[in-house]
């Protein structure tokens, strides 16, 4: 799944052997975005609305800001991580 190869970026060679599996990669940065993202959208949610903010509103804006950046994240660090290259989940990527 990944691009790199289809835009010409990878070699097709092996990662080291110390460098962190797909999976687990996937997981710290969506678990990192997920933070940022409810965060992000909860503070565009207090500009939009302003006064007339609802706790139920601000928490929807948030829980789908922090279900779309983690997700947005973790498909952008499949697709052009080297870790995620073919090759390497099938070398180093116990996890999947």
């Amino acid at each position: 799944m990944a691009l790199r190869r289809f835009l010409g970026f990878s070699d097709g060679e092996l990662m080291r052997s110390d460098s962190k599996p797909c999976s687990r990669l996937m997981r710290q940065t969506a678990g990192i975005f997920t933070v940022g993202g409810g965060l992000g959208f909860w503070i565009l949610c207090r500009l939009h609305y302003g006064p007339r903010i609802t706790v139920p509103r601000s928490l929807r804006w948030a829980a789908c800001g922090a279900v779309s950046v983690s997700s947005t994240t973790a498909l952008l660090v499949r697709l052009f991580s080297p870790e995620c290259e073919p090759q390497n989940i099938a070398a180093y990527d116990k996890g999947s």
